[in-house]
């Protein structure tokens, strides 16, 4: 027998089919459906038929239309909400805030209980003392002093203003 020497080349496995033989057609009937995978390409660009058998739409509805929400093309800045403030009362003049801040019942309440020697909340001495802050500065603003000013005082400080001696002079004295 032969020696046949090993090499790297194959060569042909089985036989070769005979190219002039023709090829069987297709049988139609047999073939197994094809497994269909999401939609069929093109599903959105093609026209949509509708059911035709409800003339109730006149209007044809394409569902690759989206949302009918305008969408705003220029970014406004959004105004932020804050909790309303209670509402300072406006005064025209000093003299009026003065005023209201004298019969301001919480304020008179609050400073008997301290006059009395009741101890206040720490909220309650805040609210005091800016108060009491406040009429200081109309007081000095309108040029009231805080000191009580007795009679005899008055009395004295109209000898030395000129002003009020000018006034006091009786006229008919020097007719």
């Amino acid at each position: 027998m032969a020696r046949i020497k090993k090499s790297r080349k194959v060569g042909r496995i089985g036989v070769p089919k005979e190219s002039w033989a023709p090829r069987k057609p297709k049988d139609p009937n047999n073939t197994k459906p094809k497994k269909h995978k999401g939609n069929p390409s093109g599903s959105r660009h093609s026209a949509v038929e509708l059911n035709q058998q409800s003339p109730q739409q006149s209007k044809q509805n394409d569902p690759r239309v989206g949302s009918k929400k305008p969408i705003p093309l220029i970014v406004e800045a959004k105004e932020f909400k804050s909790k309303p403030k209670p509402s300072k009362p406006k005064y025209f003049s000093p003299a009026q805030e003065l005023a209201e801040l004298e019969n301001n019942d919480r304020l008179n309440n609050l400073l008997d209980e301290m006059d009395s020697g009741v101890v206040l909340s720490a909220d309650d001495k805040r609210y005091v003392d800016k108060k009491l802050a406040r009429h200081r500065e109309l007081c000095d603003l309108l040029g009231i002093n805080g000191e009580a000013e007795t009679i005899g005082e008055q009395a004295e400080n109209k000898e030395d203003d000129p002003f009020a001696r000018f006034e006091s002079i009786n006229i008919n004295e020097f007719k």
